[in-house]
């Protein structure tokens, strides 16, 4: 399944919408999505949302879409 990831870059500022950020991640769950991001980046995840049907179909419109790979911390 496909999630999108909004994110702010580091857990210290406070988040703020024009600072906001988005991932695009290949995962099993949303569990598995979230602890991706969250056991391997410093990123503060605001929202995971799953991408499904005309969701997807709209994102992969955008020239910004790339599938992100993160690799685990061994």
């Amino acid at each position: 399944m496909i999630y999108k990831v909004l994110y702010q870059k580091d857990q210290i500022v406070n988040p703020r919408r024009e600072t906001t950020q988005t991932l695009y991640l290949e995962a099993n769950n949303l569990v598995e999505a979230r602890k991706l991001v969250e056991d391997n980046t410093p990123y503060n995840i605001e929202l995971i949302q799953e991408l499904t049907g005309n969701s997807l179909a709209y994102e992969k419109q955008n020239p910004e879409f790339k599938l992100t790979t993160i690799q685990p911390k061994d």
